[in-house]
């Protein structure tokens, strides 16, 4: 019986060639940007190299000190900040710290170059999980005595010398100082915000360095809990922490706020500006991406009730000679369903195949520097079993209106008029 339904919705499909054109187009365009936007998310946020273990991290990316007349300051945090209160945590198994990347010229072979620079500490390279191809990280000791050493990524280490191998102990210039390369790592993409870089330094070479006990800086702490089942409660030791900070200022500010989440969590704090709240938001920014793929999901379902019920009315004739030869209700539903199911099939995995081309675009032209894009097959299946629940919604009303129509009235070409 399946065989046979397969084998009359195939030769529908392909006799109705624009309502199968128009259906699958919307279907897979539908899945292959869902397949594409879960890429990116994954590529931000997922548990890749060097960030293997980013579900067990947590990052403190800035303070807000409010004035009392009005007004914040929203800055990263100082080094001082994390040696004071963040090192001190019981939780954490590892604190490191970090900086935003800043440019900085260099000069290569008669040419110009732009390097993305990261001033990072000699934990750094134990809390992330870098390969080495050629060298070692630069060590504590490196770090406290401000030795003039760096660690670059595989481009540069091409740029420069031709190779990544061998490059370890040479020199490079950045800037107007000379640095001695420690050792060459592959490439992270550029939306790794805590990890990419073309060159990574000693933090204490950092002009930001202060010296004083102020609490803003230019750094980010690292915190790696012993398992991700231990997150929550890092950050809530953190929390607790935070609110016996003394203020810097008492005279200039009234309220001290600062937070420790989960890569994705510390972003969305950002964007949504709720540094003085105690939620990351993560709860409504999910609500609302679930709300919104999910009408973005319905958008092909509505299209094939709409094609559905214009195309029963286009085959009403036929309709009304099955049902006059004998064709029972259960049979014409059965038919209609397998063709809604053949159709977002089909719709799937011609889903599957432009997300594929436009990721290996997208990696190729290397739009986000050091990108590498991978479809992820768990989005793919969800993707495309939310594609058949809606196909077959789209088609309980259709087969229901096409079960009931009157036989003597379908062979006039109308639609109307159930039994």
């Amino acid at each position: 019986m399946l065989l046979s339904y397969l084998k009359i919705a195939w030769k529908v499909l392909l006799r109705r060639k624009f309502f199968t054109a128009i259906s699958l187009f919307g279907i897979s365009f539908t899945l292959m940007i869902l397949l594409v936007l879960v890429a990116v998310v994954d590529h931000f946020s997922g548990a890749h190299a060097p960030e293997k273990r980013i579900d067990q991290m947590a990052f403190v990316n800035s303070i807000r000190e409010r004035f009392k007349d009005g007004g914040s300051n929203n800055m990263p945090v100082s080094a001082y900040f994390i040696d004071k209160y963040v090192r001190t945590l019981k939780t954490p198994e590892l604190v490191a710290l970090t900086s935003i990347t800043n440019a900085a010229t260099s000069f290569a072979n008669n040419q110009t170059l732009t390097l993305d620079v990261r001033y990072t500490d000699a934990n750094f390279w134990r809390l992330m999980d870098f390969e080495f191809l050629d060298g070692r990280p630069f060590s504590a000791a490196e770090t406290d005595q401000r030795s003039r050493v760096c660690v670059i990524n595989q481009h540069t280490a091409r740029t420069y010398f031709g190779t990544e191998k061998g490059v370890a102990g040479r020199t490079l210039e950045i800037g107007p100082y000379t640095y001695r390369i420690t050792g060459v790592v592959p490439d992270v993409p550029v939306m790794r915000l805590y990890s990419s870089s073309d060159v990574w330094v000693p933090y204490t070479l950092s002009n930001e360095m202060f010296g004083d006990q102020r609490l803003e800086g230019a750094f980010i702490a690292i915190m790696l809990a012993p398992s991700a089942s231990q997150v929550p409660a890092m950050r809530k030791e953190f929390e607790q922490m935070a609110k016996r900070i003394p203020l810097p200022d008492p005279q200039r500010f009234d309220k001290l706020s600062v937070h420790a989440d989960p890569a994705l969590a510390s972003v969305v704090r950002q964007l949504t500006q709720s540094q003085e709240k105690e939620s990351d938001g993560m709860e409504l920014f999910l609500s609302v991406c679930g709300g919104l793929a999910l009408l973005f999901m319905l958008l092909p379902a509505l299209n094939l009730v709409n094609l559905n019920v214009t195309r029963i009315l286009e085959r009403s004739s036929e309709i009304g000679v099955r049902k006059a030869f004998g064709a029972s209700r259960r049979v014409l539903v059965g038919q209609f369903l397998v063709e809604n199911i053949v159709l977002a099939l089909l719709g799937g995995m011609l889903g599957l195949g432009l997300a594929a081309v436009v990721l290996y675009i997208l990696n190729e032209s290397q739009f986000i520097a050091y990108s590498h894009f991978g479809l992820s097959w768990s989005a793919f299946a969800v993707g495309l079993g939310l594609t058949l629940v809606f196909g077959l919604m789209s088609g309980v009303y259709p087969a229901w209106k096409m079960a009931r129509l009157n036989p003597v009235t379908a062979l006039r070409g109308s639609g109307a008029g159930p039994l």
